[in-house]
């Protein structure tokens, strides 16, 4: 069940040309493949692996509760997909299993107690 590293950050953003043409001048990203997801936005990428995911949400106010955060997620990539399910099952933590098989990936998604969204990544390749 050990968490390796952090795995991305995800930000809603209204202004997704130019938050790609910063992350890409200011920290050198480029953005990558991305599955086919029903909204807009884009994947940044450091060398080979994914550090950014950017959601456009058009002309939406992007301050303000929870409808407009810019930070609405982080994820953590673990091993063990198993024993981590196991574990949350044992502590009543609510959680919800994704399985994106077009990137092996499994995510099993959640909440803290202070209702940040997170989750936790399981690659399928093994």
């Amino acid at each position: 069940m050990g968490i390796q590293r952090l795995d991305h950050v995800n930000i809603r953003t209204g202004q997704l040309n130019e938050m790609m043409s910063w992350y890409g001048e200011v920290l050198g990203l480029y953005p990558g493949d991305r599955p086919d997801f029903s909204f807009g936005g884009a994947w940044l990428y450091a060398e080979k692996a994914v550090v950014i995911h950017l959601i456009d949400i058009g002309e939406e106010a992007a301050v303000g509760g929870e409808a407009n955060l810019k930070l609405e997620h982080f994820s953590l990539a673990a091993t063990d997909i198993e024993s981590f399910e196991s574990e949350l099952e044992a502590s009543n933590t609510p959680y919800q299993r994704i399985v994106l098989a077009s990137i092996g990936e499994i995510q099993l998604h959640m909440r803290d107690p202070d209702g940040n969204h997170l989750h936790i990544d399981f690659s399928t390749s093994g």
